[in-house]
């Protein structure tokens, strides 16, 4: 069993690829480095998405948001990138991922990015 954090997102057939239906997931882990001080960044990370044929599975989506760990990144782009990429995987009906950020020089940031 792999614990090795990756960008790769894996899936499996919705049970149900005829009914609408959604999945939420909040991830209270999440964390990346500041671009600008490289200190770390905390945030918890919600998704929500009705899938069409496709479901991402728990544990690669667990060690893709564990590869963020040492990238430095804004919380505007990390939030946009993790939409694409599991969009690009799954192909779902909708998707609404959040960046919820614990406070920053006294700033507390949300980020929601969604698709279409």
């Amino acid at each position: 069993m792999s614990t090795t954090p990756k960008k790769t997102l894996e899936w499996f057939p919705s049970p149900r690829p005829g009914r609408d239906f959604e999945i939420r997931f909040d991830c209270p882990e999440f964390t990346c480095l500041c671009p600008k001080t490289g200190q770390p960044d905390f945030a918890t990370i919600r998704i929500r998405y009705s899938p069409n044929e496709r479901c991402v599975e728990l544990k690669s989506l667990k060690l893709y948001l564990w590869s963020y760990r040492d990238q430095g990144a804004f919380h505007e782009a990390v939030t946009n990138q993790i939409l694409d990429d599991l969009v690009a995987t799954i192909a779902p009906k909708w998707m609404v991922v959040e960046g919820d950020f614990l406070v920053r020089g006294g700033i507390h940031t949300v980020v929601e990015a969604r698709f279409p």
